[in-house]
């Protein structure tokens, strides 16, 4: 299976092509995309899953201080986020509706969530299918500790490879995500928000924890309660298990093929043109 990160791909386009919040070239980048990686990559992988960011957000739940910064981040951008995000949205829902993919978006969890999920149940019962995740997002690292797993990145146009995913993932955990407003070990919880500088972790220190036989007691009750913290926000397995559960139920029961005789049609209403040219690399085996 190819799982496509849709918000990644579709906020890229926006971004690195500096596109207004104009729908039709928002909608004909998207499509494009999804048809240029499925052209790369069907023969080896298979059928595409778009997997989309779903309303809520479960490690909010647990940490009020995840991804923080991002709406102010966006609010002082040029961009119009709010409109983007509308037209990103309608697209998804035209693609459920049209194309003979199947389309996800769990309430309560972002599309890592999802895509992880699906990944990891390829090594259930011995199934270990094919899968390419097409992100840029470099926490799908981790999932490369299986060999079934490849991940392509849409902005570098490169595979993204690691020598070690699990060594990556703990130290990861260790240095935190500043993207994400996630603070390394060393750092409480609001350093970020509160805009304070985190106290450094040397990668000798890091070395001493990776190579220690207990990392509670090397670490220490408060550095190590930080670990946990990050753990949850980073390690992808970390997913609660009602949500895994109701996205490998969500992921079973759709049967999106009914859709296929709907492609052309749709690209002719929306005006297309470019498109149409290449219709059957949308459906065809």
């Amino acid at each position: 299976m190819i799982l496509i990160d849709f918000n990644g791909i579709a906020i890229g386009n926006v971004v690195v092509q500096r596109l207004a919040a104009d729908e039709n070239l928002i909608r004909h980048m998207i499509l494009n995309s999804i048809r240029m990686y499925r052209q790369k990559f069907h023969k080896e992988f298979g059928e595409v899953v778009i997997v989309a960011d779903g309303a809520g957000n479960w490690r909010k739940e647990a940490y009020p201080q995840y991804k923080a910064n991002r709406k102010k981040s966006r609010d002082e951008s040029s961009i119009d986020w709010e409109n983007v995000f509308r037209i990103i949205n309608m697209v998804r829902d035209e693609i459920r509706d049209n194309f003979p993919y199947k389309v996800m978006h769990q309430y309560g969890c972002e599309a890592d969530d999802v895509i992880a999920q699906i990944a990891l149940e390829t090594q259930e019962f011995g199934k270990h299918e094919p899968v390419m995740i097409v992100s840029a997002d470099k926490d799908f690292i981790q999932l490369q500790k299986y060999d079934n797993i490849k991940q392509f990145s849409p902005m570098t146009k490169k595979y993204v490879k690691h020598d070690n995913p699990r060594l990556y993932m703990m130290e990861h955990i260790f240095r935190g995500d500043g993207g994400d407003g996630v603070p390394n070990v060393l750092s409480d919880d609001n350093v970020f928000v509160e805009g304070r500088r985190q106290s450094p972790v040397t990668k000798k220190k890091i070395d001493s924890w990776i190579q220690s036989e207990d990392l509670k007691e090397a670490m220490g009750q408060d550095i190590y309660r930080n670990f946990l913290r990050n753990k949850k926000m980073i390690d992808l397995t970390e997913t609660p298990q009602n949500i895994k559960s109701e996205i490998i139920n969500n992921y079973e029961n759709q049967d999106p093929w009914k859709n296929k005789s709907k492609v052309f049609p749709y690209l002719i209403e929306k005006r297309c043109k470019l498109l149409l040219e290449n219709v059957q690399e949308f459906i065809n085996g």
